[in-house]
């Protein structure tokens, strides 16, 4: 006797039915958070490599309010948001680089920081969910199997019928639990796993682009207005890692 899965949702308990719901409404959230931090790094990749160029070239030319306002006007690009913060820390003294102090460079470096702090903070929102989803579902799963084993068996004792086919219904509805609670599981343990490494991917691009301007701003407090190298290295980065996700 074969039995398709909506059979085996009629004559199923009212406890597998709850643990098939769960698992749905688990795989909806990490489903949901997938899509929207996947969503939310293409953006802010694509416009970090529009940015980029265009922001060194601001500072190659010396038009630091243009460098100023293209950041502040860059509300998704991580690496805009980064660089404009520590562009607005010393926003007024740019225009007379003489002024700019040491003391000034460090505090554009602490807003630097903070930033940074702010950014990965909302980089890693809904991951702990991922996280949760990926290492529970499979046992919600087990719960449901287990339950549903232990029902089959008291039904077979109180009906006083043995044998494989008396069982195999029950043991079928079963199991279905475990498959229903790797089927969450396998996608939020993937999705966590490759937005964690996006997430350190985009941290790097922030350290290393925010040091470089820090570099430049100490170069700037001397006589001579440095020229940065990270158009060119940050460029061909920006490259390599809008492939993968665009």
């Amino acid at each position: 006797m074969e039995l398709s899965l909506l059979e085996l949702w009629d004559h199923s308990g009212a406890f597998s039915r709850g643990i098939i719901i769960t698992l749905l409404i688990m795989s909806i959230f990490s489903l949901t958070i997938a899509a929207g931090k996947w969503w939310r790094f293409r953006k802010s990749m694509r416009q970090t490599a529009k940015f980029a160029p265009e922001f060194a070239r601001f500072l190659q030319e010396e038009q630091l309010d243009q460098a100023i306002e293209l950041a502040e006007n860059q509300k998704v690009s991580h690496v805009a948001r980064v660089l404009g913060e520590a562009l607005v820390e010393i926003k007024p003294l740019l225009r007379d680089r003489s002024a700019v102090t040491s003391g000034d460079i460090n505090s554009a470096e602490r807003a630097v920081d903070r930033q940074m702090l702010i950014l990965q903070s909302e980089l890693r929102r809904g991951m702990g969910i991922l996280a949760t989803v990926g290492a529970t579902a499979p046992f919600v799963g087990l719960l449901g199997t287990t339950m549903g084993i232990v029902n089959s068996f008291t039904g077979m004792a109180m009906t006083g019928s043995g044998g494989l086919g008396a069982i195999s219904a029950g043991i079928a509805e079963a199991l279905i639990a475990t498959a229903a609670g790797l089927a969450v599981a396998i996608p939020a343990v993937w999705f966590f796993n490759y937005f964690q490494t996006k997430i350190d991917n985009l941290t790097v691009e922030m350290t290393y682009t925010s040091k470089e301007l820090i570099d430049f701003l100490i170069k700037s407090v001397g006589s001579e207005f440095g020229r940065s190298i990270f158009t060119k290295e940050f460029k061909a980065q920006s490259a390599a890692e809008s492939g993968h996700i665009s």
